[in-house]
């Protein structure tokens, strides 16, 4: 015999496409459907004035709003016998789910380094943040692209 420590959990029910349909919500809505009482949130990729659009990783949303800022990053790269670690400094000029484009102000040489490398970042001034839930004003919302 098992021992529940919160009671015994109550027996799956298969609901198919002949149940009736219970009085309670379903937990997961129907796609597009709004539960009442819980936050709406645009889409992935749609737009909000002043804004950049909303996507599933905020990492590239982050760096986005902070180009042209001087940046040293900091890489990890397994299994290298060369160098296991190195540090890029430069000029943010792009950044996407996967990469990130620094440039490097006195060279002018350009970097394509990739996210799933990218240990930290660090920056020298403040950041323009902006998190999509958050109540209070955006630092310095952008523009949207």
């Amino acid at each position: 015999m098992m021992n529940y420590p919160y009671g015994k959990p109550a027996p799956y029910q298969y609901q198919g496409a002949m149940q009736a349909q219970s009085a309670a919500p379903p937990l997961y809505p129907a796609s597009g459907s709004v539960i009442p009482g819980t936050p709406t949130t645009p889409a992935p990729g749609s737009l909000v004035p002043g804004q950049l659009p909303l996507e599933q990783s905020y990492i590239e949303n982050i760096l986005r709003l902070n180009l042209g800022k001087m940046a040293t990053l900091y890489m990890t790269y397994e299994n290298n016998r060369e160098w296991n670690a190195k540090i890029f400094k430069g000029k943010l000029e792009a950044a996407g789910r996967d990469h990130i484009i620094i440039s490097d102000p006195q060279t002018g040489m350009r970097y394509l380094l990739l996210m799933v490398n990218l240990d930290y970042i660090t920056f020298d001034e403040p950041l323009n943040y902006y998190y999509p839930l958050h109540t209070g004003q955006a630092a310095a919302p952008a523009q949207p692209r």
